[in-house]
């Protein structure tokens, strides 16, 4: 067969890739429509599996009435629309996940709404559906933008920010830059800031958002109004997990519910994350309270409230089951010393405030079991065990076998159950005498040979005159004068940085240390001319003197220390509680400088300046002696 052009065809030769030279290839099958005529029909289109959405995302709140927990900022803000002093600037603040972003969102579409026949104004109840708010709520509005200052720390990067506000909006009303984290912004950041932030332009509002209020400068919250975005609720969180797992047609227990709410600590985002883990782990199936007990890596509620019971009874035998059962479940020990902790804590609240037992703020088990507890248990005791599990869960951290460690805390904890309290140790130590010891003598009658008896009338009152001035009769009345007239600093270097060479009123000799200010002779000579009407001369001297009134002082304490520690209660006190130790020793006598008060002259108030002392030994004259016949 001749080829186009008259050229012979080549013959077909057998290749590398070719066995058999004479088998024809087979006609390939029709791939599509021809020329004159349709092709075979399409087949089914590719099936692409829609995304899914985290129920943090799908369930974010779109409008302030959906905001939960949140009713005082909600209400300061609806206000604000509605008589229009919006601010110019915002300061969220609060712990993760309780919708600081999402109310900046909000903001900034109650900012732009224009409503749905495109001529409304801001309003606090955006309408969703102009192309503003689709525009916002779908994270691509040319007007609104956020940044994360944790990633753009920099000084350059707020630069850009700014630059950016110098130009009108594109297609909405105001500009919004949201700042996330915005603690994380440097200090030549902050301080590029300010300016802009104290007189933005009309058009421009700024929303800013962080975990961290105490490391934003006060120069940027004085610019800003601030809300303090709480903790939700547990009872709250509960309602509102109850209410999404419902919208899912997934049926999960109450009691499921409040251990999500109790974990996630008052962040819903954090809640919303365990829910749906929770829901994950069901596989369609009801989610009970034992599945995210096991997926929260916690032990049963009521193991809990068992293991409070075996410690606060003494009997280690249960308690250590209770352990190896939950050992076996997975759970960590650690994590079960913690929930006993958290159990304490709250049947202690039960105890102090009864009326906590009708909060709906508990679950139930704490609600019934707690009150129990509290019922039959003392402060004292529950402190101690406070203490003692406080201590035992930084054990517990820090040893190379974490479920040793938590054994051995609760072991001790059931030691200790009968042990009596410092306060009913005291009490029983004090009741019983010390060997040994002889009950103090009773104080004796007054003899009759010293009694002066006047039975001829009543006994006449003798007025005390009024003192001009302060009574100044030692150095310490001088310091606790300048106290009473709050000169802190001078009664401060009085105590500390002055010693007492002589006191001879109105003169003063003080040796001052060199911490001491030049001026305090003149200062101290003022104030007590000021006071009582005197001069006084403070004279400054090189002699040794006195130790100052806070060495004085420390000296005292230390003595007290001392004899209370060789006292046989204390002694018993401390042999009975090893590792015991004396903090302080409180003395009624002592003064503000810890020093005991100084004696008085035993001089009746009622005799005269010129009186002479009694003698009570000598035998009392007929004439002093006047008895009724």
């Amino acid at each position: 067969m001749a080829a186009r052009g008259g050229q012979a065809r080549p013959p077909r030769m057998s290749g590398l890739f070719q066995d058999d030279p004479t088998e024809e290839a087979p006609p390939p099958p029709p791939s599509g429509a021809g020329l004159f005529g349709d092709g075979p029909p399409p087949g089914p289109e590719p099936v692409h599996a829609t995304p899914y959405r985290v129920l943090a995302r799908k369930y974010r709140p779109a409008r302030f009435d959906d905001l939960i927990g949140q009713e005082a900022m909600v209400r300061i803000l609806r206000n604000a629309f509605a008589t229009g002093r919006v601010a110019h600037a915002f300061m969220l603040t609060g712990v993760r996940g309780v919708g600081k972003t999402t109310t900046a969102r909000i903001i900034a579409r109650a900012l732009n709404c224009t409503g749905p026949d495109g001529n409304g104004g801001p309003t606090a109840d955006p309408c969703g559906v102009c192309p503003n708010c689709v525009a916002i709520l779908a994270d691509r509005h040319p007007d609104v933008t956020e940044m994360d200052a944790a990633s753009r720390t920099g000084v350059d990067d707020v630069r850009e920010l700014i630059e950016a506000t110098r130009f009108r909006p594109l297609q909405a009303r105001t500009k919004v830059f949201v700042v996330d984290e915005v603690h994380m912004l440097s200090r030549n950041a902050f301080n590029a800031l300010l300016k802009t932030l104290e007189e933005p332009p009309p058009h421009v509002k700024f929303v800013f958002a962080t975990t961290e209020i105490r490391k934003v400068p006060v120069t940027v919250l004085s610019r800003c109004q601030r809300f303090d975005l709480r903790r939700v609720a547990i009872s709250e969180l509960s309602a509102h997990f109850a209410r999404i797992a419902a919208a899912e047609q997934v049926t999960i227990a109450p009691a499921a519910l409040d251990l999500i709410a109790r974990a996630a600590d008052g962040s819903v985002r954090d809640g919303l994350s365990l829910l749906d883990q929770a829901i994950a782990q069901s596989g369609g199936e009801p989610v009970g309270a034992d599945a995210v007990s096991d997926m929260l890596g916690l032990s049963d509620r009521g193991d809990v409230f068992d293991l409070l019971d075996a410690a606060m009874t003494g009997r280690p035998a249960a308690a250590l089951a209770i352990t190896d059962r939950a050992h076996e479940r997975g759970a960590d020990l650690g994590v079960l010393l913690q929930d006993l902790l958290e159990l304490v804590h709250t049947v202690t609240r039960l105890k102090s405030i009864p009326a906590l037992a009708d909060s709906p703020d508990l679950p139930e088990a704490e609600r019934t079991r707690g009150a129990e507890f509290a019922a039959k248990l003392s402060v004292p005791v529950l402190g101690r065990a406070w203490q003692m599990l406080l201590k035992g869960v930084m054990e517990v951290e820090t040893a190379p076998d974490r479920r040793a460690a938590a054994e051995m805390v609760l072991i001790r904890l059931c030691h200790v159950a009968d042990l009596p309290t410092p306060g009913d140790l005291v009490r029983r130590l004090s009741a019983a005498p010390a060997p040994g010891s002889a009950a103090p003598p009773s104080a004796p009658a007054p003899s009759g040979g010293g009694a002066r008896a006047v039975a001829n009338g009543p006994p006449v009152a003798m007025a005390e005159p009024a003192p001009a001035g302060p009574r100044l009769s030692s150095f310490r009345d001088v310091a606790a004068l300048v106290a009473e007239r709050r000169e802190a600093m001078l009664h401060g270097h009085l105590v500390h940085s002055v010693h007492l060479v002589r006191f001879a009123p109105p003169v003063i000799e003080l040796r001052p240390q060199p911490e001491a200010p030049r001026d305090l002779a003149p200062r101290l000579a003022k104030l007590l001319l000021e006071a009582t009407g005197a001069r006084w001369t403070i004279a400054l001297s090189a002699a040794q003197g006195e130790p100052t009134l806070a060495e004085q002082g420390n000296a005292a304490d230390a003595a007290r220390r001392a004899s209370a520690a060789d006292h046989p209660l204390v002694r018993a006190i401390l042999t009975a509680f090893p590792g015991a130790r004396i903090e302080a020793v409180a003395d009624a006598s002592a003064d503000a400088y810890g020093l005991p008060a100084e004696a008085e002259p035993d001089i009746p108030a009622f005799a005269p300046i010129h009186a002479e002392l009694a003698d009570d030994d000598a035998p009392p004259d007929d004439d002093d002696l006047e008895l009724d016949e």
